[in-house]
């Protein structure tokens, strides 16, 4: 595990907590790394929630499917993100959405139940950790929220438009890399993919944006239609 303890380090679970407690915090969490292949399903839908993840290497899609087959994707988690705290912090419910690799991924799987119970050594870093996941939660209900005001949009112009004004708005720049495929960014923002890519070019013909694959570029007039 010491190769990913710069890793561990940047992510929001282990804020505030020493490189030197590291070690002692994963024996005292019973956390075990496991290797999944791309396309390999770490969570499913409908599976009881009991681990919270952290991607160490690679990235994971958080996907939920409909009764046809369609897939949205909620998001995407790369190394230090962890996903599927809320759901099993919830005391084990049901997951509504899947874990997926999307690519060869490696990752920390953590019993929820051995952070929200102090064991018996009392170990210090308990508390900023139980801090820390709250802090992530709430975080997370946040970017829900966001992506609620964005898919509640009425049209993929307006949907577009409001994402990647969010990304400028988290970036701090009109211009900014986002984590999403072309077929990623429609399942994301819940649109037609051929659907997207022509309102795509029509808003670089109307020098809203400039982009090349997931790079962005938003103008001025852009940020002032949003």
């Amino acid at each position: 595990m010491e190769k990913y303890f710069e890793i561990l380090r940047a992510c929001p679970l282990f804020e505030n907590i020493s490189q030197q407690d590291i070690p002692g915090m994963l024996a005292c969490l019973g956390a075990a790394a496991k290797e999944y292949s791309k396309k390999q399903v770490i969570f499913a839908r409908g599976q009881p929630a009991r681990y919270v993840g952290v991607v160490l290497s690679g990235s994971v899609r958080i996907e939920q499917m409909d009764y046809s087959g369609q897939r949205s994707i909620v998001g995407t988690c790369r190394p230090a993100d962890i996903f599927a705290e809320s759901f099993a912090c919830a005391g084990g419910v049901p997951l509504p959405v899947s874990a997926v690799c999307a690519r060869d991924s490696n990752v920390l799987l953590i019993d929820s139940a051995r952070i929200m119970a102090p064991c018996d050594s009392s170990c210090h870093f308990h508390r900023q950790l139980i801090y820390n996941l709250v802090k992530i939660i709430a975080g997370k209900n946040v970017r829900f929220h966001q992506k609620l005001d964005i898919v509640s949009r009425r049209t993929t112009r307006e949907k577009l438009l409001a994402y990647l004004s969010y990304m400028a708005a988290e970036n701090n720049s009109r211009s900014f890399y986002i984590p999403f495929s072309r077929q990623e960014l429609a399942d994301y923002l819940e649109v037609d993919r051929s659907g997207l890519s022509v309102r795509i070019s029509r808003l670089k013909k109307e020098g809203m944006l400039d982009c090349n694959k997931n790079f962005f570029c938003l103008s001025e007039k852009a940020s002032e239609g949003t």
